[in-house]
């Protein structure tokens, strides 16, 4: 697929809700609920997305970011930010998140097929470049913003203001 269809699955265009459209008028006390039978709240799922963009965003720059020993170290022990401002920092650190990720997708052919260091077994038997960790990243986000468009609907909040499918 072409840098441009990755930049619009990056910004949730096409079949993808806009990720960011889904928490930026969140509240603290929304952003921090779990509905009965989900098993994390849209806090939880925006810090886990963050982690990740910026573990693999460390790892393209050539640092080595220790990988998780347990799958609970990419998730943040509370459900809730335990103030707005955290919340806040939150939202805006995923919004930089993806801009970087976006601008990385227009990097030149011979950069986004770089050859990225694994940090863990599990990336020795899978493409490790730029452009895969990008394609990556798109997939990750899909699923987890899935997630919160879930959650929303459950906490009744949903589409979000800017827009979302309401099939």
């Amino acid at each position: 697929m072409s840098q441009r269809t990755l930049v619009e699955l990056l910004h949730g265009q096409g079949a993808h809700t806009d990720p960011q459209a889904c928490i930026e008028d969140l509240s603290l006390a929304l952003a921090g609920r779990r509905p009965d039978g989900f098993p994390h709240s849209i806090y939880q799922l925006t810090w886990h997305m963050n982690f990740w963009m910026d573990y693999d965003l460390r790892r393209t720059r050539g640092e080595k970011p220790p990988y998780p020993r347990h799958a609970s170290e990419g998730w943040p022990a509370n459900p809730a930010p335990s103030t707005d401002a955290e919340w806040k920092t939150t939202v805006t650190r995923f919004a930089q998140l993806i801009a970087t990720h976006v601008a990385m997708a227009d990097w030149s052919p011979e950069e986004l097929n770089r050859r990225v260091e694994a940090t863990h077994p599990s990336h020795e038997t899978r493409s490790s470049t730029v452009l895969a960790i990008l394609w990556g990243t798109v997939a990750h986000n899909s699923y987890h913003v899935g997630q919160i468009a879930q959650v929303r609907r459950a906490l009744g909040v949903w589409p979000p203001p800017r827009g979302g499918d309401t099939w």
